[in-house]
């Protein structure tokens, strides 16, 4: 107001004549209510479901599966019998080494299509149990036991593999062979065997010594069964 006063003045124009106008300033909006005003326009525009604005919902997460309490039971009751069946069979080895779990878990491995011996007594020739040298009385009795006394080297009756070896030098010691699954043999009385359990032997081998202390029993078994169904003659044992 004052510039425009001073302006009439050195116009030399009368102050009493000027109208003085003034012009009121806009105020301007202050940026807190602008702020304010956007908002309120966006909510009213979120409250109308406006498509251009996307709803937010909380997201549920699945739950990560997991075994029930039966199935760990059930697993837990599985592993308990496996190893239940292990040790069975573990102790049936050691203790029970013909029982038929032990038969029937030999059979899965070794496989028995493959490693059947399905010879009978019958495929066999019988060989002399002493060297023809020797001078010992042979005798068989009305049971089938074959027996001798002397001092003498002693061969397996068949070809052969040593199934077990009992006794001592003092008492005697015992051989068993098996021959087939089904045939086998055992000699008793010998004071030193060649053979350890396992290995194999030829009729044509001595198998064992007896020093002619104790006598020396030969005997046949078929399925179990003692066999009485050979004899002696000059040609040596042959079955009848």
């Amino acid at each position: 107001m004052n510039e425009e006063l001073n302006y009439a003045e050195m116009l030399e124009i009368p102050v009493e004549t000027v109208t003085v106008s003034r012009k009121e300033k806009k105020k301007r909006p202050r940026e807190e209510d602008l702020s304010e005003r956007v908002v309120e326009a966006v909510n009213d525009r979120v409250e109308t479901h406006d498509p251009a604005f996307a709803e937010s919902r909380t997201i549920e997460r699945a739950a990560a599966p997991g075994r029930s309490g039966t199935a760990r039971r059930i697993l837990f009751g599985e592993l308990i019998a496996v190893c239940a069946l292990c040790a069975v069979i573990f102790l049936t080895n050691i203790f029970m080494t013909d029982s038929a779990i032990n038969t029937f878990v030999r059979g899965l491995f070794r496989g028995e299509a493959e490693t059947a011996d399905t010879r009978t007594y019958a495929d066999f020739s019988l060989s002399s149990v002493v060297n023809e040298y020797v001078d010992a009385d042979l005798a068989v009795s009305e049971t089938g036991v074959l027996s001798f006394t002397a001092a003498c080297s002693v061969y397996a009756p068949c070809d052969g593999e040593v199934a077990a070896v009992n006794g001592d030098a003092q008492n005697g010691y015992t051989v068993e062979l098996r021959h087939s699954d089904s045939f086998s043999s055992v000699l008793s009385g010998l004071t030193n065997v060649y053979f350890a359990e396992g290995e194999s032997v030829l009729s044509n081998v001595p198998l064992a010594y007896t020093d002619g202390t104790h006598a020396v029993r030969v005997t046949f078994y078929e399925d179990g069964n003692l066999l009485n169904c050979y004899t002696i003659g000059e040609d040596g044992l042959a079955w009848s």
